[in-house]
């Protein structure tokens, strides 16, 4: 079995599991218009229609711009003091958004690809004739190939002791 390796940065720092990173939100000048949000650190933004969407939104952005950062094995920047974070507008403010990443890497960890296949034509006549599920007998194949019996980075609650 292939296993990701548990740091990145080329082997520097080990993989965080909570990281709290400041956002400031920019309330929108007029009606109709969208909150924004940034986070300075790591030079991205979203919008929200209201302040809980816009929340949403930021906590969503955190957690997938992270994830990426990880899977290329990028350096994540450290995260600003919210003091040392000077407000360029005069309703804006500061928000801290944390994300708990074993949570996103198992959820990104399932997510499932398409893949080609190509088979003889005989095979696959008899295989739809018997209604197989061309998917799940792949699937059932490669674990059994490549000695998997769960998924990798398969989170699971701790249980109190």
């Amino acid at each position: 079995m292939v296993k990701k390796q548990a740091y990145y940065n080329k082997g520097v720092q080990k993989m965080i599991d909570r990281y709290l990173f400041p956002a400031i939100f920019y309330p929108p000048e007029q009606d109709g218009l969208d909150y924004c949000v940034v986070f300075p650190d790591l030079d991205v933004a979203t919008q929200g229609e209201n302040i809980q969407q816009a929340f949403d939104m930021a906590k969503e952005l955190l957690e997938l711009t992270l994830y990426g950062l990880e899977e290329d094995e990028e350096k994540i920047p450290a995260a600003s003091n919210p003091s040392d974070i000077l407000l360029d507008y005069q309703n804006a403010f500061i928000s801290l958004i944390s994300v708990y990443m074993p949570i996103i890497r198992d959820e990104m960890a399932q997510q499932y690809v398409r893949k080609t296949v190509t088979l003889p034509k005989w095979l696959n006549d008899a295989a739809e004739s018997a209604n197989v599920n061309f998917s799940r007998s792949l699937q059932t194949a490669l674990r059994l190939k490549l000695n998997i019996s769960n998924p990798p980075g398969h989170y699971k609650a701790k249980k109190k002791t």
